[in-house]
């Protein structure tokens, strides 16, 4: 049974080694566009088909690749660039025209380009290799490490990077063994829970009933938040025989992605997946010549926040409304149809097939005592370079947020007059919601906070699956809180009377305080719903919905108060406690950049040929204050709106 397991492995890796021979792309060069979602929204397919153009044009042999997602979403459209004699060189901000004229001068005329390569000299005495770009050389890429590297589409790439070693691992031993090795990783759920995955498995191993099901949960709803979706794009087979592994070991035959119908790309390259997966023999009936049998079938969600929890997920499957089930019975004893359920996170099942071929002493010796392994953040907001990180857990929210990331972009205003430098404003950090939008929104002095389940729960925030959210001075922690509850208010499944009700009062609240109405007896009350609605919602939907509320009451009580007492909003976010005004000290006669800008004609010249605003006819759209030459920086906000000037000559 080994040999024949081993040796069809070998058998598919040898075969995939020579397709990479055939397509030439060792002797003339290749070129690896990331062609996942975010690229796509930036223009990566246009800047692929140039090369393709460019390539053909100048007859030079070198292959191009659709990969997924490099990470740094922030330089998209991207690409690496490899050619004999050189290192793979990765290239950001692309265009369809930087790809012709880098395909010309690197190819022809060995002059690699460096002014478009991520993490290059600017003297040219160093040519970076992909993996020494400075956040790519910071990060510790585990899960990630092919995303970007292989053909999502192409089962041959996968294997060749030793895919599938895995599942041949879990087919020569005991299924004790296997989650031996699971248990000695320490690798908890990555879903948000943080539950131990070896004891799931275990559980859901030790049921006698049958048929039993491997779910993977793909549901991912998080505002901001895209890690699940990225895997799925860029490597898929990873999850593919994740899941595979997971029936093997407990005794499954049949499995279930449930994905978003909103991710039509990564629904599209799973189906792809699963087909190439069967047709190599490593999916379906007699795995890799064994007497395993598998099946995998994707499942489209509606998009229901709810249904990332894992009985409303059931539930959906089932073909019935997404709503959670009380629990016990836990789904690894009764789920679905009835049967024991095993339900992992994309990242937990894509983690396993790593973990067996590497060894669990490898994956253990990265983390803290309690959180094994790395963490994968999807970045979003207020934060120079947005995408995905991975990092080791104990690595501070500092280190992610400003070491990776590069903190919060200055805020650059080009002026309209030639020869006149930009203007550039920079901003503050102010908190950053982690764990979606059942989070916490953590302060500046949460910054030195080690990254691990168990840390960021003690601050009244939660890991989630991995979200995070930058905010700067010009957020509201208010409007933050609120906007945040309006989401998972709106995502109720309404079952519970505290989640439905409750949340709607903090939310009618919240709205109530962001407008200058609300009382310090507000405040008593919103603690008092939440503690209720932890309480009593049925799920953790509900449970930890009122977390925004409650850590910015906690972190940024002034601002609570200084929208109540003072009627003011620190930030000026708050529409209805801001208004815009033109400084006539600042208002140049001959301007009429604001007047044009203006939606609503609120924008009018006085007598004195100065402009002013209406403030009945103004909307608060900040066009007048984007239109308005930095240089003059006549348009300003006010809050409180009794602060509002009056100007004698404010007549039409």
């Amino acid at each position: 049974m080994e040999k024949t397991i081993r040796g069809r492995l070998e058998y598919l890796k040898t075969e995939a080694l020579k397709d990479f021979k055939d397509k030439g792309s060792e002797a003339y060069g290749a070129i690896y566009v990331g062609t996942a979602t975010c690229g796509r929204s930036a223009g990566s397919m246009e800047v692929f088909h140039a090369f393709e153009e460019a390539l053909k044009n100048l007859d030079i042999k070198a292959r191009t690749f659709h990969v997924g997602c490099h990470g740094h979403c922030y330089a998209e459209p991207m690409a690496v660039v490899s050619k004999p004699g050189w290192p793979p060189i990765l290239y950001g901000y692309l265009t369809p025209n930087r790809a012709q004229s880098l395909i010309k001068r690197f190819f022809n005329e060995e002059d690699p380009a460096l002014e478009w390569a991520l993490g290059a000299m600017k003297d040219n005495d160093m040519i970076p290799t992909v993996y020494e770009t400075p956040r790519w050389a910071m990060e510790q890429r585990f899960l990630l490490e092919n995303c970007g590297a292989i053909d999502p589409e192409n089962i041959n790439h996968y294997i060749a990077r030793g895919g599938y070693g895995g599942l041949a691992y879990t087919l020569e031993r005991e299924a004790s063994k296997v989650i031996d090795e699971i248990k000695s990783s320490g690798l908890r759920g990555l879903g948000g829970a943080g539950f131990d995955t070896w004891r799931k498995w275990d559980i859901c191993r030790g049921n006698s009933e049958s048929p039993k099901y491997v779910i993977c949960n793909a549901d991912e709803g998080d505002p901001g938040a895209f890690m699940d979706r990225t895997i799925l794009e860029s490597d898929p087979h990873a999850v593919i025989e994740g899941m595979i592994i997971a029936g093997v070991t407990i005794g499954a035959e049949s499995g279930y992605v449930y994905v978003r119908k909103e991710y039509p790309l990564a629904v599209s390259i799973m189906r792809r997946a699963v087909c190439q997966a069967r047709e190599s023999g490593l999916l379906g009936e007699n795995i890799l010549g064994s007497r395993i049998n598998f099946e995998i079938v994707i499942n489209q969600g509606a998009g229901a926040f709810v249904c990332g929890e894992e009985t409303a997920l059931i539930a959906s499957i089932e073909g019935k409304r997404g709503m959670p089930a009380p629990r016990p019975p836990y789904p690894a004893k009764r789920g679905l149809w009835g049967r024991p359920t095993l339900i992992n996170n994309v990242k937990t099942l894509a983690l396993i097939p790593k973990i067996l071929i590497q060894g669990a002493e490898n994956f253990a010796s990265l983390g803290t005592d309690r959180c094994k392994g790395t963490a994968v953040f999807a970045m979003a907001g207020k934060i120079q370079d947005a995408g995905l990180v991975e990092v080791p857990f104990g690595t501070t929210l500092r280190g992610v947020i400003f070491d990776l990331g590069g903190g919060v972009p200055p805020v650059i205003k080009a002026s309209n007059i030639p020869g006149e430098k930009p203007i550039t404003t920079k901003k503050k950090f102010k908190a950053v919601q982690i764990g979606g939008p059942s989070g916490g929104c953590l302060p500046e002095a949460f910054l030195d906070t080690p990254i691990c389940f168990d840390t960021i729960f003690d601050t009244g925030a939660i890991m989630g699956s991995g979200g995070m959210v930058i905010l700067d001075e010009d957020n509201c922690a208010v409007e933050t809180a609120r906007y945040f509850l309006e989401f998972t208010q709106k995502e109720s499944c309404g079952k519970c009377t505290f989640c439905r009700i409750g949340t709607k009062h903090m939310l009618d609240i919240l709205t109530k305080i962001t407008k200058g109405a609300g009382t310090m007896d507000d405040l008593d009350m919103l603690q008092e719903l939440a503690e209720t609605i932890r309480q009593g919602s049925l799920c953790n939907l509900g449970k930890t919905a009122p977390n925004p509320v409650m850590t910015t009451l906690e972190y940024f009580k002034d601002e609570y108060e200084a929208h109540i007492v003072e009627q003011r909003c620190p930030s000026l976010e708050c529409k209805d406690l801001i208004a815009y005004y033109i400084v006539p000290e600042k208002c140049q006669r001959a301007c009429d950049a604001c007047v044009g800008s203006c939606p609503t004609e609120a924008i009018y010249t006085r007598r004195d040929r100065l402009k002013a605003i209406d403030q009945e006819k103004c909307v608060k759209c900040t066009n007048c204050m984007e239109a308005c030459p930095p240089q003059y920086d006549a348009v300003i906000k006010v809050s409180p709106l009794s602060e509002l000037p009056e100007s004698k000559a404010d007549e039409k």
